[in-house]
């Protein structure tokens, strides 16, 4: 199962006389931008029970080696989250160290503003739509693995993407397939037509037996 990651087009906040950082990490019902050929959206029960089985980092662009900034183990932590009707918001206060003093500054200064999750998926769904694009929906989380502020968003090359990639050569082949049948079927009816016509009409077509 392979993690992907979602950079979300929102706002985290913070203010110039505090150090709490916080925002809206996962949007529920809410169609994502083009992801590669295709859209996704994410169901509200998509969440449930998962963040209480997930040991969630928050991160500065999602590199762990540089240390964490806030931290929910099965849903207790200094990293505080709240499911609501619109999505998943999150508040921490930015530790006093290097990195946390570093991503205050950042972001007072207006350097950073997004934020992205990376989770794996335990239910999805594909649904081709009318004008031959596809959407993708979110139907049950597996595990969320980290939240984090980024400065450079990543173009989703995940594993959405390869079935993506999959689904439309399934769909490809299909064609393929329903095509030859077709064609199968055409030529076993002029062979039943014509000898159909060989049987009735033996004087008429000169056939000699």
């Amino acid at each position: 199962m392979e993690k992907e990651i979602r950079n979300l087009q929102l706002e985290c906040r913070t203010s110039e006389d505090s150090r709490k950082i916080e925002g809206v990490a996962i949007v529920f019902d809410v169609l994502s931008e083009d992801l590669g050929g295709f859209r996704e959206k994410i169901l509200p029960e998509a969440i449930e029970g998962v963040i209480e089985e997930s040991d969630i980092f928050f991160l500065y662009n999602h590199n762990a080696e540089r240390g964490f900034l806030a931290r929910s183990r099965n849903g207790v932590g200094s990293l505080k989250t709240d499911v609501m009707t619109d999505g998943v918001h999150f508040s921490f206060d930015a530790p006093h160290t290097a990195l946390g003093d570093e991503v205050l500054e950042h972001m007072h200064r207006g350097d950073i503003s997004q934020c992205s999750f990376a989770f794996t998926i335990a239910e999805d769904a594909w649904e081709k739509q009318s004008d031959g694009s596809y959407i993708r929906t979110i139907k049950k989380f597996n595990r969320l693995y980290d939240m984090s502020l980024v400065d450079t968003p990543a173009y989703p090359q995940t594993s959405a993407c390869a079935r993506f990639a999959e689904i439309q050569e399934e769909e490809r082949k299909a064609a393929e397939e329903a095509m030859t049948l077709e064609e199968e079927k055409r030529a076993e009816e002029l062979r039943t037509y014509y000898e159909n016509l060989r049987n009735e009409n033996k004087e008429y077509l000169k056939i000699d037996e």
